[in-house]
């Protein structure tokens, strides 16, 4: 297995690429340290996996997932990352992560997860799993918005603004400005300060 490992911080690239080379038949090609040079590190040597952090220079782990899903479709993404926020989570399964895993998790798991999306599975790290299994069984407070809009609406019940949000979910800050306009309307709030107080009275943002 051929792998790509993606991380700015050169002392976690280190120890990744030990463990992943202790594995017989792994090999890491290449390592990156912001957007292009995990994009063009992808593009380049074509691995079966990217190991990808999220909070990199340059753009981030999900544009740089998105990216290679682009220009190199048939390689494959696992995200590793210290970051567990269920949106963050949602973004980078949707730009074409097909793993996401935790980086407290045991060398087992992170092998594990590795094995899992070289073979073409999904896999989310267990804490992760089980919120999204919970959040799937309980019916949306607002059934009218789209699940990025609750997403949207969730973040900023928790007073982020909207280049917070933006940064955030690795998206621009127009296409957040639209989705909360959006919010506003299917909510029937008068401003955003109105709908935050039904959010927080929904129990978003807690």
């Amino acid at each position: 297995m051929r792998v790509v490992v993606a991380d700015d911080h050169p002392v976690f690239r280190m120890g990744l690429r030990r463990l992943l080379e202790s594995v017989p038949g792994v090999e890491v090609v290449r390592e990156a340290w912001d957007t292009a040079s995990a994009v063009e590190a992808a593009a380049e040597e074509r691995p079966d996996v990217v190991v990808m952090d999220l909070h990199m220079p340059g753009g981030g782990g999900v544009e740089a997932t998105s990216q290679i899903r682009r220009r190199a479709p048939d390689v494959r993404v696992l995200v590793l990352t210290m970051h567990s926020d269920d949106a963050l989570v949602r973004t980078a399964l949707r730009a074409g992560a097909r793993g996401y895993v935790l980086k407290d998790a045991s060398s087992e798991e992170i092998l594990r997860a590795l094995e899992a999306v070289h073979a073409d599975q999904a896999i989310l790290d267990a804490v992760i799993a089980d919120r999204f299994f919970a959040a799937a069984s309980a019916p949306s407070p607002f059934p009218q918005l789209t699940e990025r809009e609750t997403d949207i609406l969730e973040r900023m019940a928790t007073g982020l603004t909207n280049e917070a949000i933006a940064l955030r979910l690795g998206i621009s800050i127009k296409t957040v400005q639209n989705h909360v306009s959006n919010v506003l309307l299917k909510l029937g709030a008068r401003h955003r300060g109105e709908a935050i107080a039904r959010a927080r009275d929904a129990g978003l943002g807690g």
